[in-house]
């Protein structure tokens, strides 16, 4: 089984997912793969937590994970991703890929037959990310079921399309709030619905209405930095500050799934206020990458 997107799993299996967290958090018995399991990392952009998370979940579940990126990799003189996994696949139990084309990552999964291949990110996904989220609201929130999710700035992101997917899944209502005319990706908006309420709209004051969850991230995405200022000026309206938090509920918490451009879409002020549970949210991504590995170590026998 892979997980090369938030529609691979079902609610049963999020909650499996879920579940096996719960396990690990609450320490109740040792879990861990065969001895000497490993991961091989493909990573085309830059990462800091997405990585480290996963390199120290294998470690702590008696495995081992080996960091491979495009540069200093056979990817830079022309080889194939499909040969590339073939490899990948031969030497490894796992297979962890940050790469630019959500085909490439299809690719690679079609190629390294019989071996878990997670998405760490790419241009129109984010599942681990999703996952790490949606159990964080859970355990502020004692439930993810019937939550008001208001996700603003860049609602074209694929943090955005992940985590509408997954939370609707879940029962959650997403609201997505962006500039006037710029639109969220459709194909998942209208997966969405198929589950849960979710709708998109230009006004904060609108969108942030009975809001339990406000949620941010980035003006510019990796590989977009050319539209830098072109997007920091698009998006320079729907900066989360303590105004707009307190448009929302009272107990409404903050998410951010870094990085932070700190006096951009979000204050430091916010970020590091009261209302926020980013760094929790950040600490989650460990937690949740293990009962990944767990979950599809399982379901791949």
């Amino acid at each position: 089984m892979n997980l090369l997107s938030s529609d691979d799993l079902s609610r049963e299996q999020i909650n499996k997912i879920f579940s096996i967290a719960d396990h690990i958090s609450d320490g109740k018995e040792e879990l861990a793969l065969a001895d000497n399991a490993t991961m091989a990392l493909l990573f085309e952009k830059p990462s800091t937590r997405t990585r480290l998370s996963f390199e120290v979940a294998m470690a702590q579940l008696n495995g081992s994970a080996f960091y491979i990126d495009r540069h200093t990799s056979q990817l830079s003189r022309g080889e194939t991703i499909a040969d590339t996994a073939k490899v990948l696949g031969s030497y490894c139990d796992f297979i962890a890929a940050r790469l630019f084309k959500q085909s490439d990552l299809v690719e690679l999964a079609e190629n390294a037959v019989g071996v878990p291949v997670i998405n760490a990110l790419t241009d129109i996904e984010h599942p681990t990310q999703a996952l790490a989220d949606l159990y964080t609201i859970k355990e502020f929130k004692g439930s993810i079921k019937n939550m008001e999710i208001a996700f603003i700035g860049d609602i074209a992101t694929n943090t955005a399309n992940s985590l509408m997917l997954t939370a609707a899944k879940l029962g959650a209502n997403v609201t997505l709030i962006g500039p006037k005319g710029y639109m969220p990706n459709s194909t998942y908006v209208n997966k969405a619905k198929e589950y849960s309420k979710t709708r998109v709209t230009s006004s904060l004051v609108e969108g942030l209405e009975g809001a339990d969850i406000i949620y941010t991230d980035t003006y510019v995405s990796m590989g977009e930095e050319k539209y830098a200022e072109k997007r920091r000026k698009l998006f320079s309206g729907y900066q989360v500050n303590a105004k707009v938090v307190s448009m929302a509920k009272k107990d409404a918490k903050v998410m951010h799934c870094l990085m932070a451009h700190r006096g951009e879409e979000i204050t430091s002020e916010v970020l590091d206020g009261p209302q926020s549970i980013v760094w929790t949210q950040a600490r989650n991504k460990l937690l949740l990458n293990k009962a990944i590995i767990l979950f599809l170590s399982e379901n791949t026998k």
